[in-house]
């Protein structure tokens, strides 16, 4: 027994590798042997694989057992030697799997896949922002990053990354050259806008050097600081106390206004803005707008150009960006008939 348990020991501190490769060979010469030694109880290597198998995991259903001395001496052979290896692999794995588990909780993890989106900087508006998303797209990737002690979501599609986001290290972790957008929520803890702010163009500039083709948004505490992001190339920007402030000031002075901001902002209230594919039948905005409109959509944009009304005889653009209002259904029967 204390040869056994040095043996088991010195096991469990060999390579995983040598371990399983180990594992699968015993099993495998074993199921060869008992075919090779009992033909006439083990008739096919399936049946002699199944019994070594139920042996080694001690199952031991009974169905198949060996009746000749080189048959059991084979059976004794996995007693003392495969139960016991292959317990150690099986605690390879439930191990594997906990040290896996408590890596992504602590965001200690390297994100290779692509098409996703990172979030910087955890906060109650980033938590609204992860809630919208996976109401939009249930099937979206997010990579949280933030310093916080544990992942503040952990879900199969969201993910956490520990780290400061102004470190290359960390954008590379979350294989931000290959995300499809990023968005950069202001830290509001750090308790002045111009140091929030500053911080906010530290990760920027950043992350222009990681992966300056990835669409960045930013959120700003002031509008004035605009400028000083210029040269980080941030493709766009929401400025936080000014939304709110003007929102506040459009609905004091008209009631219910806020509601209409509701219903675009919110993807699960109402009316809300979707991108429309142009379709080749469309030659102008006037096609592309009564198109809409007999499909119970309001065009109302191409990019940020409002002004669709005052111009529905001018050609549509090959590169035209249509956004119309509408809801989901609509929205969705719009795409069905495509062309």
């Amino acid at each position: 027994m204390i040869l056994l348990r040095k043996i088991f020991l010195k096991m469990v501190k060999v390579n995983n590798t040598v371990l399983f490769t180990a594992s699968a060979l015993l099993i495998l010469f074993s199921s060869i042997l008992i075919v090779v030694v009992e033909n006439d109880t083990f008739p096919t290597l399936f049946d002699g694989f199944w019994w070594v198998m139920t042996t080694v995991t001690t199952v031991g259903y009974g169905d198949y057992f060996p009746v000749t001395v080189a048959g059991r001496s084979i059976a004794i052979l996995l007693y003392v030697i495969g139960i016991g290896l292959i317990g150690i692999v099986i605690g390879k794995i439930i191990d594997g799997l906990a040290i896996f588990r408590k890596k992504r909780l602590e965001g200690d993890i390297v994100y290779k896949e692509s098409g996703h989106f990172v979030i910087i900087g955890w906060s109650q508006k980033a938590r609204f922002a992860v809630k919208e998303m996976m109401e939009t797209n249930k099937d979206c990737n997010i990579v949280i990053i933030d310093q916080l002690k544990e992942a503040p979501i952990l879900t199969e599609n969201i993910h956490y990354i520990k780290g400061d986001a102004s470190d290359e290290d960390t954008l590379e972790k979350a294989n931000i050259s290959q995300a499809k957008a990023v968005l950069i929520f202001a830290d509001e803890r750090m308790g002045n806008e111009q140091m929030t702010d500053g911080k906010t163009l530290l990760i920027a500039s950043s992350i222009e050097t990681v992966a300056p083709n990835v669409h960045t948004i930013a959120e700003i505490m002031e509008e004035k600081h605009v400028k000083n992001f210029k040269h980080a190339q941030i493709d766009e920007f929401i400025v936080s106390n000014e939304t709110i402030s003007s929102l506040a000031v459009r609905s004091a002075f008209r009631k219910g206004v806020s509601g209409i901001y509701g219903q675009l902002l919110k993807r699960s209230v109402g009316e809300d803005l979707y991108y429309i594919p142009k379709k080749g039948s469309w030659r102008t905005y006037r096609d592309a707008f009564q198109s809409l409109l007999d499909d119970g959509a309001t065009l109302i944009a191409d990019r940020n150009d409002l002004t669709i009304n005052r111009k529905l005889d001018e050609p549509l653009p090959d590169d035209a960006e249509l956004y119309a209002v509408c809801d989901k259904p609509t929205y969705e029967k719009i795409l069905s008939k495509g062309e």
